[in-house]
């Protein structure tokens, strides 16, 4: 028999009715049937905790009913299916009728085994079963431990939200068995721990203290499991066990005694709601993908955010929270790529966010009840605080603006944070000393965070914090190191300081003799540090004997560094580049075998301000350096560090430089205390050698710096300033030049800031290409730059300016933000680097008010798994492929369809080097041609990262370092491989002479390259020269960067429909696609069918495929579900063969695929694995059963769709109807799983005769067949005409009426147009004709028939019909006309909105025939009525640099120029001449009737139309919007002058907007095709 296990017990409401320990299931039986006698005892748990613990669980109840002498009690369980949607109306019931089918009484006692989904149901039902039954919580997650399990809330939820209906409902017992959480997955630990972490943060700081130090022995209680119930009795219980139990046990003591004090949530219990306001808002958009633990734990630095910039809590609070969080493996912020990579990342919007939390119970109003922190362990009232949205919105927002104002002639008084290089060094040297120093002043910032870690991390120091954390206590570890344990990488982000020092820091480790321990330490950091040089320092190590491997690019990290010490000597570095590779070795030399002589070479040494603190500093901690005069050699004795009791750190001089800016440009002063004359640092020299010069008042004194600025705008041009010793600063002088005036030219020499080049980014060209933003010219130098400076009041308002993540940028443009209106500084939080609180303290110290811009996001899309990985929709798109692929054109034309800047790596290259590519591989050859193009690989991508199209040359893959580059961007931005059939580029490069011969045959190069091509790319573009059209084009890279052409009637309240194919080969029946694709959304191409002529297997190629796909794209526009269907689930894909399906799925995302059908049958890891690649495609996930015997009431379904919900953004299942009832449960199926909250699109469909009901009803891509496929994809499909018959005879589809207005109008082609694609459709609609004399009281009667669906609207009544409208589109607003008229609910009211589609014809006609026509040079209209607006409005969304407008009234004519102000229209008297600065046109419109032109130089009464109209020598277009004749004098002129130009007619301008008016009265697309031919066919037998 088991001895009673120790227990830890914690009171609540007067009762000790928790109870704490390990193992402690035997204790659990026999104390609740001790205690709690009952005639029965049902467990309640889910499948997963039950295949662990069910089993002991009812043998430990057996073995105790056993022992009872009286009745034997029963004891029951019952399994429900795990998850969110189990917590619900349905799962209640389910458990209810379990229990009365049981015939359980009001004497029954339930147990709730599980999580929180588990505790919150069965406690809601416990609190209502019988009018309220006793039941007890055995929590099996952390998270329910600490938080669901205690205080008795109890909830379920519904489509309106979470918890909202429930009860408090105390259990009579809360058993908590920390051994359990030995079988919880370690991300589920640590959503508990945010719990644990939020809990001491607002209550108890020396708790929190335990917390910080003690993470990774609180990570071993869990990670090592206990053998034979150790840890069950106090003498078996490890350290680790001893310390989670108090963890687990402190936690669950605050929230108990504030449950006992504040049982119903009247104020004291919200202070547990801590980081839940924000936390709770970020869970709903991204949950299932985030835990709950995760966004709170998120959600607590943002509000702690909130109260820091209230002015209530200190920056070192809010480092300490960031570091613990990160201890335990949560992440702090949302740009953390565990967040960016859920698919509702995109939708993390301020406004969004806001929002959720307006319907949040705790919530009323323009405020949000928010818990603020004062301090750790403490909060700021004794409740939630009522918080302003602007400032949650401040803090949230990703962009910020400095609101211009005048601050009068206030003088500011503050300190700066401590020195990023002084902290650096200093937790350095503290931790290789022996003994402890206590660092006052230290900067708490993401770079000092991650070097603390770092070197935790390598067991190199302990850290405690002292004074609320202000102190950091540092007991050094002597210089001895370990190598973190297998497979743990060291991350640095972007601290290029920590990856610097932290490189000879690892090199100093010794080998271990842990058994978990590594063979090397590995560092590594963010996309961008991957490109920051460490070479210089890595060739000096290595040259000194350490082991040190590149990872993946030579030069940069990571790095893989053996444990073998440093070996000392002389050691010969370059440190023209970088003086933190010469602190580096310095603070590590001591420790070397040898004594170190370090000599400097290679040039000037850079920054020696930096150098000479790091000796300074080192000789604090004990260890003299000596430089030999007149010489860069130094030398190192032999010694270890001894820590001085304190160290306080200076402020730091850099950050300084931006608030005595401010003082400079707004003419206001500035006292910085802590940073003096006597400063170690060489930006303290900022204020005397920069800002005096240029006019300003500057005193100061040994620690303290006082600037007053001259009056706003009167800062002076300096001339030349050698910035080498402060190269830091001279972001901050560039912002005040640009502004500065005076002088030669108003000119700003900067001078000796070469390095800066390599800093977080090029920072030369960042400045010089953020201040042409402002209007503001400068010249970039060999070491750095000239700034030509302009007045204030002149400089471009309402910049965005981009930081490159770099602080030093947006703290740069902030300051010149203060003078110039509404700068925007994109990316805000870049400045938690060196100063977290800069926004804060702008506003709180300086007193400007900063707010937050929420900047333009890319469609959103209901993505499950994040794409190629979370790709950012901004990064610019690299093109790779053979020389001859076409990437030129096919780059040119994508970045004009994304509006983007395009960039040819040759041009680039031979600009850069100022000789020609074929040149310079002729002069210095292959391999220095092939080094230097990896070099403006590097440079590329730094420069122009974001928005841009880069072409690169065909040997970019040929060498390993490019590679590397390539396949590191391509983590997070596209790199496409421009493919083309190598005949053709054979064919093509034998004519090219522009680039260096080869010096192999073609097909060898290919044959070479094709896998590098593959391994470097994450899509393929597969460009066929003579096919690949402009539209494909624009739909596959605006697919690639964020705008995916997703079928638009997925959508609640609509439906939906494809069409799927079933043949070995779709290229034979692209001819049929116009008739097979009518009405439908998308096209299904199922892959499985398809055969090649010459194939042996059932598994086609994936080139194959891929030709397939490319031959699809040409044939429809519709986007493609990609569908590999095994045997199994009803296709005809081999079920053995599941990597190959994946494989071909895979290929599908890379060729941009909308949607990939993934079946949840196969394995997880491989569905989440093609998850994490898929970019902005969609995933359908689906299940089908074929064998009948499924049923939609029955638990299997709603698992199946809890899993697909899971991994797929649209769920699809499948099943076989046998009777109509089966279509009902269907239906009611489907019913409920739309109520859920965040509920996926569904698919739903009964196969089978019988099931033809549900593929009707089926609201989400409905599969359709066609009279002209070989066969039907599934028993029982039907076809597009079919279903929408069905749904007007069910009533689902009511039959409405549409119009013309107008007079005359009896012979307009409008009823053929649409009644032909009304017919062809299945469509019950009408379009007639009502002509009357005005708009009247018949036209009113129309509008307000119920069955009214639309109208078109035609002179002479297109302004008189307005006033009888609600609202107006922005074109028609513009236009100042109606022509169709759709009746929308808005709101829940009916109302009529006037829209103008006349200028889509127009634009669509121009688009269609010109294709390669895109922003015109110059544009003509002729004509000023209503239709010239209509035309002048079209030129302008097709971005015409120009419009002429010509017209007999010149009054007529003005009135319209002025109609359309900023739009570039210029009057013209003539049509034979051009204004001399401009171009002829490409594009010509008509809007005047075809009479009032003549070519007939004899006609006075008409406008002659001159031979010199159109450039014959061009390929242009010219549109007629007169109706009649068909060749007008227009058109027959520019068929006999100008054949290359494309012509259009008024009634093919008519069909164009017809298209658009029929698509938008009933969400189809129009069948054009049909529709065309017989308009066509009565205008030309009527003409």
């Amino acid at each position: 028999m088991d001895t009673v296990p120790d227990i830890l017990k914690v009171s609540i409401l007067g009762r000790e009715s928790i109870h704490c320990g390990f193992h402690l299931i035997p204790y659990i039986a026999r104390t609740v049937l001790t205690t709690l006698p009952a005639s029965g005892y049902v467990l309640v748990t889910d499948t997963n905790v039950a295949e662990f613990y069910l089993s002991a669980f009812e043998k430990a109840f057996s073995a105790e009913i056993n022992k009872l002498s009286s009745a034997k009690p029963r004891f029951l369980s019952r399994v429900i299916l795990p998850g969110e949607t189990t917590k619900s109306r349905e799962g209640k019931a389910d458990i209810e009728d379990f229990l009365l089918l049981e015939r359980c009484t009001r004497d029954t006692v339930i147990l709730a085994l599980g999580g929180g989904v588990i505790g919150d149901l069965v406690g809601f039902v416990a609190a209502t079963f019988m009018r309220g039954v006793r039941f007890v919580q055995i929590p099996t997650t952390l998270l329910a431990m600490v938080d669901s399990a205690v205080g008795g809330k109890t909830a379920i939820d519904t489509p309106a939200g979470k918890n909202l209906i429930g009860a408090f409902w105390q259990p009579e017992y809360i058993f908590i068995d920390a051994a359990f959480l030995e079988t919880l997955p370690e991300r589920e630990f640590s959503n508990g721990m945010a719990e644990v972490v939020k809990t001491a943060a607002i209550w108890d700081e020396t708790e929190f203290t335990s917390l910080e130090t003690h993470a990774q022995l609180i990570h071993n209680a869990v990670r090592t499991p206990s053998v034979g119930h150790a840890g069950r009795h106090i003498i078996t219980r490890s350290t680790s066990q001893s310390l989670l139990l108090s963890v687990i046990r402190g936690s669950i003591y605050v929230k108990s005694h504030i449950v006992t004090i504040d049982e119903r949530e009247t104020g004291l219990r919200n202070l547990v709601n801590f980081g839940h306001t924000i936390g709770h808002a970020i869970e709903a958009v991204l949950t299932p993908h985030m835990l709950h633990g995760e966004c709170v734990s998120i959600g607590m630095i943002l509000e702690a955010e909130v109260a820091r910039g209230m002015g209530v809590l200190k920056q070192v609070a809010v480092g300490r929270l960031v570091r613990c969080l990160r201890a335990y493996g949560l992440p702090v912020s949302l740009a953390d790529q565990r967040v960016s990579r859920c698919p509702g990342a995109r939708d993390l919007g301020v406004d969004k966010l806001l929002d959720i939390m307006r319907v949040d119970k705790k919530n009323s109003g323009p405020q949000k009840k928010v818990v603020i922190l004062s301090r750790i362990g403490a909060t700021y009232e004794q409740k939630a605080t009522a918080v302003d949205d602007v400032l949650i919105a401040k803090v949230l927002s990703e962009a910020a603006t400095v609101k211009v104002a005048s601050l009068g002639t206030q003088h500011v008084k503050m300190a700066t944070p401590g020195s990023k290089s002084i902290s650096n060094r200093a937790l350095v040297l503290a931790a290789l000393a022996q003994g402890t120093c206590k660092l006052k002043n230290l900067l708490h910032s993401d770079d000092t965070q991650v070097m603390m870690a770092a070197l935790q991390e390598l067991k190199g120091a302990s850290f405690a914090w002292e004074d609320g954390g202000e102190t950091l206590v540092v007991t050094g570890g002597a210089g001895a190191l370990q190598v973190p344990a297998a497979g743990q990488e060291i991350y640095l982000g972007n601290a290029g300081t920590a990856a610097r020092f932290l490189t000879t820091v690892c090199s100093l480790v010794s080998p271990s003799t842990a058994a978990n321990a590594g063979t090397a330490t590995v560092i590594t950091g963010n996309a961008r540090m991957k490109q920051r040089p460490i070479g210089p320092l890595v060739d000096a190590l290595r040259a000194n004997g350490s082991e040190i491997t590149y990872i993946e690019s030579e030069g940069c990290l990571p790095l893989s560094i053996a444990p073998k010490g440093l070996q000392g000597g002389v050691i010969r570095l370059a440190a023209s580049v970088s003086s933190q590779y010469v602190s580096s070795i310095l603070l590590c030399a001591p420790y070397a075998r040898e004594a170190v002589t370090l000599e400097l070479v290679g040039g000037a040494v850079i920054s020696q301000p930096y150098i000479d603190m790091t000796i300074a500093m080192m000789r604090t901690f004990g260890v003299i350096v000596t430089r030999d005069p007149g010489t860069d050699i130094y030398r190192i004795p032999q010694g270890t560090y001894v820590n001085p009791a304190q160290y306080a750190i200076e402020s730091d001089a850099s950050s300084a430089t931006y608030p005595l800016a401010i003082a400079a440009i707004t003419g206001t002063t500035c006292t910085l205390e802590n940073i003096g004359s006597e400063s170690l640092q060489g930006d303290a020299r900022f204020a005397v050698d920069v800002l005096a010069r240029m006019g300003c008042e500057v005193v100061q004194t040994a620690n303290e710096t006082t600037v007053t600025g001259p009056k706003r705008g009167e800062l002076k041009a300096i001339g030349e300033v050698d910035m080498e010793p402060m190269t830091d600063a001279f972001l901050t002088a560039c912002a005040l030049a640009a502004v500065a005036q005076g002088g030669e030219g108003n000119t700003t020499r900067i001078i000796g800031i070469a390095n800066q080049r390599v800093k977080e980014c090029n920072r030369i060209k960042a400045m010089i290409d953020q201040l042409a933003k402002f209007g503001v010219q400068t010249k970039e130098l060999d070491d750095g730059l000239e700034v030509y400076g302009r007045p204030f009041n002149t400089l471009t308002r309402g910049a965005s300016i981009h930081c490159y993540d770099d602080h030093r940028v947006a703290m740069a443009f902030s300051v010149l933000g203060t003078i110039v209106p509404d700068t925007i500084i994109e990316e805000k939080r870049c400045v938690e680097k060196t100063w977290p609180n800069w926004w804060d303290d702008l506003e709180n110290k300086i007193g400007l008010k900063v707010e937050g811009i929420e900047l333009p996001r890319a469609e959103s899309s209901t993505a499950a798994t994040s794409g190629m990985p979370s790709p950012a929709t901004s990064a610019s798109v690299i093109l790779i492929g053979m020389r001859g692929s076409g990437k030129t054109h096919v780059g040119t034309l994508a970045s004009a369809a994304l509006s983007r800047r395009f960039i040819d790596a040759d041009a680039y290259f031979e600009a850069k080097h100022n000789i020609g590519v074929r040149e310079f591989v002729h002069v210095n050859g292959w391999p220095a041609f092939r080094a230097a193009e990896t070099d403006s690989l590097k440079e590329i991508i730094q420069e122009a990262g974001t928005g841009h199209v880069i072409s690169m040359g065909g040997g970019i893959v040929e060498t390993p370092q490019a590679r590397d580059l390539l396949k590191d961007y391509a983590r997070t931005g596209p790199v496409v491989h421009v493919m083309r059939d190598i005949e053709e580029i054979v064919s093509y490069l034998g004519e090219e002479t522009a680039r260096p011969a080869y010096q192999e045959s073609i097909t060898e190069v290919f044959k070479r390259r094709e896998p590098w091509f593959a391994e470097c790319a994450n899509y393929d573009f597969i460009n066929h020269i003579t096919e690949a059209s402009n539209a494909e084009i624009s739909r596959f890279f605006k697919h690639i960067t964020g705008q995916p052409n997703l079928a638009g009637n997925v959508a609640a309240g609509k439906r939906s429909y494809f069409v799927a194919l079933t043949y070995p080969d779709v290229i034979p029946a692209l001819q049929l696609m116009p008739d097979l694709t009518m009405g439908v959304d998308a096209v299904e191409l199922r892959v499985d069918l398809l055969r090649a002529p010459d194939a042996l297997g059932a598994i086609p190629s994936q080139a194959y495929v891929a030709a397939q796909v490319t031959a699809l794209r040409r044939a429809t526009s519709l986007p493609i579900i990609f569908t590999v269907r095994t045997i199994g689930q009803g296709g005809a894909f081999p079920d053995n063969s599941e990597r190959d399906a994946f494989e071909l799925l895979g290929r599908a995302l890379r060729l941009g695929v909308e949607y990939i059908d993934v079946e949840i049958s196969a394995s997880e890891k491989l569905i989440t694995d093609l998850a994490a690649r898929k970019g902005f495609s969609q995933i359908i996930a689906s299940w089908h059963d074929w064998s009948g015997k499924m049923k939609w009431n029955e638990d299997v379904v709603r698992s199946k769709y809890a899993l697909a919900s899971r991994l797929g953004d649209i769920v699809k299942i499948v099943g076989k109807a046998d009777t109509l009832q089966d279509n009902f449960a269907l239906h009611d199926f489907v019913a409920k799983a739309n109520l859920q909250r965040g509920a996926k699109p569904i698919i739903a469909i009964n196969m089978g005769v019988e099931g033809q009901m549900s593929r009707i009803l089926n609201a989400t891509l409905s599969p359709v067949t066609h009279p002209l496929l070989p066969s039907k994809a599934a028993p029982g499909q039907l076809s597009f005409a079919q279903i929408q018959k069905a749904l007007n005879l069910l009533g689902q589809l009511p039959a409405r009426r549409y119009f013309l207005f107008g007079n005359p109008i009896a012979h307009s082609m409008s009823p053929t147009l649409h009644n032909a694609g009304f017919e062809v459709l299945g469509l019950p609609h009408t379009y007639e004709l009502l002509e009357t004399v005005n708009v009247g009281e018949e036209i009113k009667a129309t509008l307000a028939a119920p069955d009214f669906g639309g109208a078109s609207v035609t002179i002479p009544f297109k302004l008189d019909v307005i006033p009888l409208l609600d609202k107006l589109s922005p074109a028609a607003e513009a236009i100042g006309a109606v022509n169709t008229i759709i009746p929308v609910i808005e709101g829940g009211n009916r109302i009529l909105y006037g829209d103008n589609t006349d200028w889509l014809g127009i634009r669509e006609s121009i688009r269609s025939r010109a294709p390669s026509i895109s922003a015109p040079a110059a544009a003509l209209v002729i004509g000023a009525g209503g239709t010239a607006r209509a035309a002048i409005f079209a030129l302008q969304s097709l971005g015409a640099q120009r419009i002429y407008l010509f017209n007999r009234t010149a009054s007529k004519a003005q009135a319209l120029v002025e109609a359309f102000p900023g739009v570039p229209v210029k009057l013209i008297e003539t049509l034979d001449a051009w204004p001399a600065e401009g171009p002829a046109p490409t594009v010509i419109v008509s809007t005047v009737p075809a009479s009032a032109t003549t070519t007939d130089s004899t006609n006075p009464g008409a406008v002659l139309l001159p031979l010199a109209l159109f450039d014959a020598t061009a390929n242009g277009i010219v549109v007629d919007m007169a109706y009649k004749p068909a060749e007008t004098p227009l058109l027959l002129l520019a068929k006999s002058a100008a054949p290359k130009w494309a012509r259009v007619m008024g009634v093919e301008v008519l069909l164009e907007q017809g298209y658009v008016q029929f698509e938008t009265w009933t969400g189809r697309g129009c069948p054009k095709h049909v529709v065309s031919k017989s308009v066509l066919e009565k205008y030309f037998a009527t003409a």
